[in-house]
């Protein structure tokens, strides 16, 4: 990229003549999409979608995470100048990558929202493209582990958080984002057996056999145990990798709604998430990034780095040769 190339390049959002490469316009200016990916709804080629879901009505404690997919847009054009860092391959050069936009749901009839979204991301996958979707609470992760349990049976989830999220609900209707993965035990859309936990902190007498490395085995442990606990269980089974930012500590990402002290640092959870290449990833989301409790934009940040991680375990297994 020449120096007057750069010079003239704004709203790569909507001006990119295509899906591959890195963006190099002003950091502070230019339409934000997702690390300046192109905006379209034409899925043609497209390897990858990114997808927001602004949705946070179904939070236990403070809302807000509605506001997240425009905040981790914002924050990822920090990144997108360059190869993700860390990795023997640039995931933004490699494979079509677009920014699908949010779904489309009426905000004041709420009962109709999961269907809304299973459809969004059917969508995506029977155009042949996978996606990585930003929340939004983490409520949002069950109606799209429903697309793709129909693609792909019953899936490995690979959760990173400080909660559980397997609270006994048997309400299948109940829009809740503390008993999601219970529900998604209970229906089959994963297999807890190959399925991990990891950063969780919080009391839940009944994981429903998920096993579990909470935040203290993380912190004496370390990165490298963790990775190699974490590839021992999932195999390579077809596994939905889904990264509540509250898995961190509040130090690190204060905007959230259920934060928890005790969690990851950021430094911990970049090297687990690059040392996670070769993991059978289909797909993914990055949830309960809320702005209003962070005005640092650290939260936001943090997410946007963990999404940018997720496309390149997603494609690490993808490359062609």
């Amino acid at each position: 990229m020449s120096l007057e190339e750069a010079k003239n390049q704004v709203d790569e959002a909507f001006t990119r003549k295509n899906n591959r490469g890195c963006s190099f316009e002003n950091t502070f200016g230019g339409a934000t999409s997702f690390l300046r990916r192109r905006y379209t709804k034409d899925l043609t080629g497209v390897d990858i979608a990114v997808t927001g879901v602004p949705f946070d009505q179904a939070v236990t404690n403070r809302t807000g995470t509605r506001l997240g997919p425009r905040a981790v847009r914002e924050a990822s054009a920090l990144q997108a100048f360059d190869a993700p860092y860390g990795w023997d391959y640039n995931v933004l050069e490699e494979f079509n990558i677009v920014d699908y936009g949010d779904v489309a749901f009426d905000y004041a009839k709420v009962s109709d929202f999961p269907d809304a979204l299973t459809n969004h991301i059917r969508g995506i996958l029977n155009a042949g493209a996978a996606s990585l979707t930003i929340g939004g609470d983490h409520y949002i992760s069950f109606p799209i582990l429903k697309a793709y349990a129909e693609k792909y049976g019953p899936l490995s989830l690979l959760q990173f958080d400080a909660h559980s999220d397997t609270w006994a609900d048997d309400d299948m209707d109940r829009i809740d984002h503390g008993t999601m993965f219970y529900k998604a035990v209970k229906m089959g859309l994963i297999d807890p057996t190959r399925s991990v936990q990891v950063g969780i902190r919080t009391t839940n007498e009944d994981n429903l056999g998920v096993p579990t490395i909470d935040a203290r085995e993380v912190h004496e442990t370390g990165p490298a145990a963790v990775v190699k606990k974490i590839k021992s269980i999932l195999g390579d089974h077809q596994t939905y990798v889904t990264f509540d930012i509250d898995c961190l500590d509040p130090a690190f990402a204060p905007g959230t709604g259920t934060p928890v002290w005790g969690g990851l640092s950021s430094g911990q959870a970049s090297m687990i998430l690059r040392d996670l290449a070769g993991v059978n990833m289909v797909g993914g989301d990055m949830v309960e990034v809320s702005p209003p409790f962070d005005t640092t934009g650290a939260t936001a940040i943090a997410g946007a780095h963990v999404a940018t991680e997720l496309l390149s375990i997603w494609g690490a297994t993808r490359r062609k040769g």
